[in-house]
């Protein structure tokens, strides 16, 4: 009596893994290797069709036997590496062209004098922290600025 193999799988998918392993020993003669359910489905599904429809050809065999020993298949699992990235290991550089932190930066802007600090993260101006020199310049002014143009700081780089 031939198998209904749409049926069959679909009883291997209600099974436990328990089960599932007993099937795998019913099958294929031998313990199963994995306890992972998934897999013994597909493995059980796969050896339940090659019985009903027929095994590979011999001459299929060879063949995959050929393509096998000319692959180039890794003979090693890949070194464990670092969830870091290479640039999250190095520490964050400073622009050329900030001053050391603790530096006042100050600017004449319409009749006011404006002092921003320069800290190791940061800026701070009027007892308000800012990521960034443009922000300060954008609370300054209300309009986007380049913040190293704003507070003179653009030709820094080229200096030693």
């Amino acid at each position: 009596m031939p198998l209904d193999i749409p049926s069959e799988i679909a009883k291997l998918r209600g099974m436990t893994v328990q089960q599932l392993a007993a099937r795998h020993q019913e099958v294929f003669g031998e313990s199963a290797p994995s306890r992972h359910k998934e897999y013994l489905v597909r493995r059980i599904a796969w050896r339940l069709q090659a019985l009903a429809e027929g095994d590979l050809s011999e001459r299929a065999r060879r063949r995959a036997a050929e393509l096998v020993r000319d692959a180039d298949l890794r003979t090693r699992a890949p070194r464990e590496r670092s969830r870091q990235t290479p640039a999250a290991k190095a520490p964050a550089r400073c622009d050329a062209r900030l001053p050391k932190p603790g530096t006042i930066l100050v600017r004449c802007y319409r009749g006011r004098t404006l002092q921003v600090r320069v800290l190791a993260q940061g800026f701070e101006y009027e007892d308000r922290l800012y990521r960034t020199l443009t922000a300060v310049a954008k609370q300054i002014t209300g309009k986007h600025w380049n913040g190293y143009h704003f507070f003179g700081l653009c030709d820094r780089k080229n200096q030693p």
